[in-house]
């Protein structure tokens, strides 16, 4: 797929996973709701009243020890001619708010229009690589 692709699909998904490297070079990987601005392919995920054990979110404290991060989309079907994954390398910062971030996610998420008031710290995400691929991409 082109990298245009790529970027859309990759936009217009509603889940990413978020892979971090903790303190002792452990990888760590959780869900996240995401919005991308993909005039700067920043990409904005916030820490929301979702209920969480703790505040203080290892994924937070990761990217604050090590700033590089990996984001995955993926699409599975029976038919395998549908299967495709996108892949973003970027570097991450944890920001107490971001207005530009809240208005993207409020955006995309209606849970987010509703109560942007839920909304915490934002992760920012510059991408830095998108990698792809496609089932019916050619060899």
């Amino acid at each position: 797929m082109t990298e245009q692709e790529a970027k859309r699909r990759f936009a217009d998904a509603r889940v990413a996973r978020l892979a971090t490297i903790d303190a002792n070079d452990t990888p760590h990987l959780v869900p996240i709701c995401f919005a991308v601005d993909q005039a700067t392919d920043t990409i904005y995920s916030a820490v929301d009243a979702k209920p969480k054990t703790t505040p203080g979110l290892k994924r937070l404290r990761n990217i604050q020890h090590n700033a590089n991060v990996t984001l995955l989309v993926d699409h599975y079907e029976d038919d395998w001619a549908k299967v495709w994954w996108v892949r973003v390398d970027g570097m991450a910062a944890v920001h107490d708010t971001h207005e530009h971030g809240r208005e993207l996610l409020a955006g995309k998420y209606p849970q987010y229009r509703d109560n942007s008031g839920a909304l915490g710290r934002m992760v920012v995400i510059d991408a830095t690589r998108w990698a792809s691929w496609a089932y019916s991409d050619p060899v």
